[in-house]
């Protein structure tokens, strides 16, 4: 029986170079609140992502939410269905209205032609989501957005250490939004971060991951604990020491993917977009069942079978989610619908060993009829 390959496996430095970026907090005591960790961490992460302001959080989620609460927003946030269930919660739970854009067939970010005619007098902001570490038409989102005085808050979690024409992708838009989960291309065990240009929103964002407290008698809003310890901070110093090492693992896995699964008939694979340095952060493959003779769902179990763990990564969309029953219409986004029910990530991690992307693909085109 052959070891279980899991879709993903986190990254983590060696553990004495663990041990040893700790080792100070023991004579401390300072294990959050801000510490030296988090403030060294939140220093060398705006140098490494080019950014002008950071501020780190507790996890990804917490940095969108907490950056569409320091934006003062009423009314819709036109968004994508295709993403993880963060990206519309953080929304919702803000009493702002989700309205859904449909995906593009190629790199399945945000279709920026159908954008314009979603915006009412009603939007405040958009919300464009990177996906699979492809990015989305920055240019065209903020033209529009220029045009109608809206906000644009960037979901990208999937595109840590990227830079689209020598430019770090966190500095886009009015806000970007990155995990470092587990699962990520980098992880501080758990944590994000928002990238942003304006001071007034860096005060308030602050103010609101911890409880709204602006000074040792003062509470002047209403916030939440979403501070990054010290612990998560101290592992994403030593992670990012790595991360350029880590990246270029990925791109062999992905290169050996590549070799076996280009130009057969009824597979798409992820987009090559221009001018973006890539983090190779998901491997994701479209199945058109009738070209390719075999359906995800076929692919997806012959892969569990052989201990392989691949996942359909965004399915279901989140405008179908049981939480929002009858609430959405589904056929407004019939791009997104369509790509959920036939894409699959296949594992991606830095320690992929070349031979398993062979064996993986092996069973991959041996499904075929």
């Amino acid at each position: 029986m052959q070891d279980q390959i899991l879709v993903t496996r986190s990254s983590m430095p060696g553990f004495e170079e663990y041990i040893e970026e700790i080792r100070s907090m023991w004579d401390s005591r300072w294990l959050t609140n801000m510490g030296p960790k988090h403030r060294e961490f939140q220093e060398k992460l705006k140098e490494y992502l080019g950014v002008e302001n950071i501020d780190l959080l507790t996890n990804g989620h917490m940095a969108l939410e907490l950056t569409l609460q320091a934006m003062n927003l009423q009314g819709e946030v036109i968004t994508t269905p295709f993403t993880f269930a963060s990206t519309t919660h953080a929304i919702v739970r803000n009493g702002l209205t989700p309205v859904f854009c449909d995906i593009n067939p190629d790199d399945f970010t945000m279709d920026v032609e159908k954008l314009e005619s979603l915006i009412t007098d009603y939007t405040c902001a958009i919300l464009p989501v990177h996906v699979y570490g492809n990015i989305c038409n920055i240019e065209e989102i903020e033209r529009i957005a220029r045009k109608y005085e809206l906000k644009v808050i960037y979901d990208a979690a999937h595109t840590f250490g990227e830079t689209y024409k020598g430019r770090g992708i966190g500095s886009f838009g009015d806000a970007s939004c990155f995990s470092f989960h587990a699962t990520k291309v980098f992880n501080s065990l758990e944590g994000g971060a928002v990238c942003y240009r304006d001071q007034g929103f860096g005060n308030a964002i602050y103010e609101l991951k911890n409880f709204g407290i602006h000074g040792p008698e003062e509470v002047s809003a209403v916030g939440a604990n979403a501070k990054m310890n010290e612990f998560c901070a101290a592992m994403g110093l030593c992670n990012l020491r790595h991360v350029e090492e880590e990246i270029g693992k990925r791109k062999k896995a992905a290169e050996r993917y590549r070799s076996h699964l280009e130009g057969i008939e009824g597979l798409q694979l992820n987009a090559v977009q221009k001018d973006v340095k890539q983090n190779y952060a998901y491997f994701p493959v479209v199945f058109e069942e009738k070209a390719f003779g075999a359906s995800r769902e076929e692919v997806f179990e012959r892969l569990a079978e052989n201990g392989i763990g691949a996942r359909k990564y965004f399915y279901p969309l989140t405008n179908t989610f049981s939480c929002f029953h009858r609430k959405y219409d589904v056929r407004e986004t019939p791009v997104a619908l369509h790509v959920s029910r036939r894409v699959l990530t296949l594992p991606m991690y830095a320690d992929l060993a070349l031979e398993d992307v062979d064996r993986i693909c092996g069973i991959i085109l041996g499904c075929r009829k």
